[in-house]
């Protein structure tokens, strides 16, 4: 009996950027297939340095280690730049899941280049903010989106081809888009105290743009991932991968094709309590003023109605913000 693919398969890039029309092909149909399945990916041959997330994650930690008064003062709401404390967000909310607020700190970091509509930049830009305590964050920082940027264009390539469509199909409506990225930060009980019925680190929820890459740790109270066949599951763990998800907006172009992945952060664990996480996400979105229309069958499935893409966005957040 042949065996069945994995639900959310590894997919190594180096074949797709070099290699012949007929690996290109084969890799288009593991996409399509896996992105129907879960809405998750996790890629290899990214070439994003790993002892560049390592660094990250330390000069992270120094400043989320630090006094609740020494952080304070970066202090921002949700979909702004600087530091979400705990209680900040309940990520639930977004599908209408009622859980206490999430177990989580972040830092938060967007598009680093204003826009030339003043409207649209009052709502969707401010310098980015980074901590005087690790002065070192914000060359980190920039040279990781660097690679980000770099690799979400191959990605939204292969996503296109996956879909028979133009390569530029997705990636033409990202030449200035808004970009999230968070640094989430998961302590242990000892910082948090121990998780209220029904908390997570991170509420079951679907995210909100185009695609997500996610730089994670592997932990018993880590990430888990919804498919109809399996129902919650642990996500698949490869220290040098990288994971990929859809987003609710790509999942409305394609018509649902593709689902927006539904995923959740499991609180520490009892057997573990101390347990401490740290993840790099790196939120893909459009240029502001993108209509998002549902691709037409055979492709798409659903014709959702147009949508523009931040105004979509900005309920999101809103439906998030704890208080």
């Amino acid at each position: 009996m042949t065996p069945l693919p994995p639900r959310i398969p590894t997919v190594d890039l180096r074949p797709w950027l070099e290699g012949g029309p007929e690996e290109r092909a084969r890799i288009a149909r593991t996409v399509d297939e896996a992105l129907q399945r879960a809405g998750f990916l996790l890629v290899t041959g990214h070439g994003v340095d790993p002892a560049l997330r390592a660094r990250i994650r330390a000069a992270a930690r120094t400043f989320f280690t630090l006094p609740v008064e020494a952080k304070r003062p970066y202090e921002a709401k949700v979909g702004g730049r600087g530091w979400l404390g705990p209680g900040a967000e309940a990520n639930g909310g977004a599908e209408g899941t009622p859980t206490p607020p999430d177990l989580k700190e972040s830092l938060t970091f967007a598009t680093h280049e204003p826009f030339e509509d003043p409207v649209v930049n009052a709502e969707w830009y401010a310098p980015n903010v980074y901590p005087a305590e690790v002065p070192e964050l914000e060359a980190l920082c920039e040279e990781y989106l660097e690679r980000m940027a770099e690799l979400e264009k191959q990605l939204l390539s292969l996503l296109g081809e996956a879909l028979g469509l133009e390569p530029d199909f997705f990636s033409r409506h990202m030449d200035h888009p808004t970009y999230g990225f968070n640094i989430n930060w998961y302590p242990g009980t000892d910082v948090l105290g121990a998780p209220q019925p029904g908390q997570f680190r991170i509420g079951p929820h679907t995210d909100f743009g185009t695609v997500t890459v996610l730089d994670r740790q592997a932990g018993k109270g880590g990430l888990q991932v919804w498919t109809d066949e399996g129902g919650w599951e642990d996500a698949p763990y490869d220290p040098a991968a990288l994971t990929v998800n859809i987003g609710d907006l790509l999942a409305r172009w394609t018509g649902d094709r593709w689902r927006s992945g539904r995923h959740r952060v499991l609180p520490p664990p009892a057997d573990a309590p101390s347990e401490e996480l740290m993840s790099l996400v790196y939120f893909g979105e459009c240029t502001p003023g993108t209509l998002v229309e549902s691709v037409p069958a055979p492709v798409g499935r659903i014709a959702h109605p147009p949508v523009d893409s931040h105004a979509y966005l900005r309920a999101k957040l809103d439906s998030i913000t704890v208080g």
